[in-house]
C-alpha cells in the first residue's frame, strides 16, 4: 500500500500535543537511585555501617601498624565515610570533563560476547587471587595479593626484595600481560581496551587537579618527609616503578580496560558502572595481608573493611574511564603515583635498606 504524499488537512489541522513535562522524580538523582545495580549498592553501605559496631565489638582486629594510635570511634568512621569522598571526587571529574562525550559501552563487543568474556575474566581472576596465597607460600613469602605485605599500613613483618620481585613479577602477568594479550589476540584495539587518549589535554588537566587532591590531603604530616634525600628519592622511585609493576597496570588492564567497558555495554548505565567497578576493585583486594579469616566474626569484619575502603577508590577509577575514555588517567591521578609513592615510599626504603 503506497501512502499519500501529503497529509490531508483535515489531519494537518490537529495540534500536535506537547511531550509531558517532567515529573518530580524524574531528575537525574532519581533516575541513578532507580537503578538496581545503584540500589543495591547503597544497601550494602548502609548494612556494612550497622554490621561494623555488632562485629568489631569495640576493637579493629587488623595487623595495620600504622593505624594503631587511631581511635576506634575514628576507624570506623573513616570506614563508613570513605564513600562519600568518592563521590565528592567523582563530583570533581565530572566538572572537569563535562563537555566530554564518550560511551565506553560501544568499544565493548555486543551484549551475548560481552556477558561471556565478563563471565570468564572475573573467574579467571578469582582463580589468580586465590593461587597467589599458594604461589606466595610456595616462594616462602607471604601471599601475593593486589597489595605488597605493608602497603598502606605499613609493614608488622619481615619483607625482602625477593617478595618484592616475586609479587611485582605474578601480578604483572596474570592480570596484565596475559590478559591483553588474549584480548589483542581476539581483535580488539588499544581504542577498545581505553588504553589511547581522545583528548590528551583534558587528560592531563583531570590527572592534575586529581593528583593536586591527593597531594593535599595525603602529603600533610606524611611520614615521607622524616626520610634523607637519598631515601625519599631512591624510595620514592623504587616505589613507583614496583607499584606501577606490581599492583597499577594490573588493576588497569584487569579492570578498567577489559571489564568496565563491558559493564558499561551490559548494564548501559554510568552509575551502575562505577557501583560495579568498585565492587569488583574491592573484591580483588579480598586477600589483603592484614585481613582475618581466622573466625566467622573476622571474616565478616574483613570482608565489610575490604568493600568500604576500596569500593570508593573502585568507583572513582571506573568513573575517570567512563568520562574520559582513557584508562591511563586513573593509572596515573589515582593510583601509581598517589597513593602509592606517597604512602608505600617509607616501607620500600626499609625492605630495600636504603641509608
Amino acid at each position: 500500500m503506497k501512502y499519500p504524499a501529503t497529509i490531508p488537512s483535515s489531519r494537518a489541522q490537529v495540534p500536535i500535543e506537547a511531550p509531558p513535562a517532567p515529573g518530580p522524580g524524574s531528575g537525574w538523582l532519581a533516575t541513578i537511585l532507580r537503578d538496581r545495580i545503584v540500589q543495591i549498592g547503597v544497601a550494602a553501605w548502609i548494612l556494612f555501617s550497622i554490621a561494623i559496631p555488632l562485629l568489631a565489638n569495640g576493637t579493629v582486629p587488623f595487623d595495620q601498624p600504622d593505624l594503631r594510635r587511631v581511635p576506634y570511634s575514628l576507624r570506623v568512621w573513616g570506614e563508613i565515610t570513605g564513600p562519600i569522598f568518592a563521590l565528592i571526587l567523582i563530583g570533581v571529574i565530572f566538572a572537569l570533563t563535562h563537555s566530554r562525550s564518550v560511551d565506553v559501552g560501544t568499544r565493548a563487543p555486543e551484549k551475548a560476547v560481552a556477558w561471556r568474556e565478563t563471565i570468564a575474566v572475573l573467574l579467571y581472576g578469582a582463580i589468580v587471587l586465590i593461587a597467589g596465597q599458594f604461589v606466595g607460600r610456595l616462594l616462602g613469602v607471604h601471599g601475593l595479593g593486589l597489595h605488597l605485605s605493608g602497603s598502606m599500613f605499613g609493614l608488622s613483618d619481615r619483607v625482602n626484595p625477593n617478595e618484592v620481585y616475586a609479587w611485582s613479577i605474578f601480578n604483572f602477568i596474570f592480570y596484565a600481560l596475559l590478559p591483553y594479550w588474549v584480548f589483542r589476540r581476539r581483535g580488539y584495539s588499544n581504542q577498545q581496551l581505553c588504553l589511547r587518549s581522545s583528548d590528551l589535554p583534558n587528560d592531563i588537566l583531570v590527572i592534575a587537579c586529581v593528583l593536586g587532591i591527593g597531594f593535599t590531603f595525603d602529603l600533610r604530616g606524611n611520614p615521607i618527609w622524616q626520610l634523607n634525600g637519598h631515601q625519599l628519592a631512591t624510595g620514592s622511585l623504587v616505589a613507583f616503578t614496583a607499584s606501577l609493576i606490581g599492583t597499577g597496570l594490573p588493576i588497569m588492564i584487569f579492570l578498567t580496560s577489559i571489564l568496565i567497558p563491558r559493564y558499561k555495554k551490559l548494564t548501559g548505565s554510568t552509575a551502575a558502572t562505577v557501583v560495579l567497578g568498585g565492587f569488583t576493585y574491592a573484591s580483588l583486594h579480598l586477600s589483603e595481608y592484614w585481613t582475618r579469616y581466622d573466625t566467622p566474626a573476622h571474616g565478616a569484619l574483613s570482608f565489610i573493611f575490604i568493600m568500604l575502603l576500596f569500593g570508593g577508590p573502585g568507583m572513582v577509577k571506573s568513573y575517570l574511564t567512563q568520562r574520559t575514555g582513557n584508562a591511563w588517567v586513573h593509572l596515573w591521578g589515582f593510583h601509581a603515583i598517589w597513593p602509592h609513592v606517597t604512602d608505600d615510599t617509607g616501607i620500600f626504603v626499609k625492605i630495600f635498606q636504603i641509608q
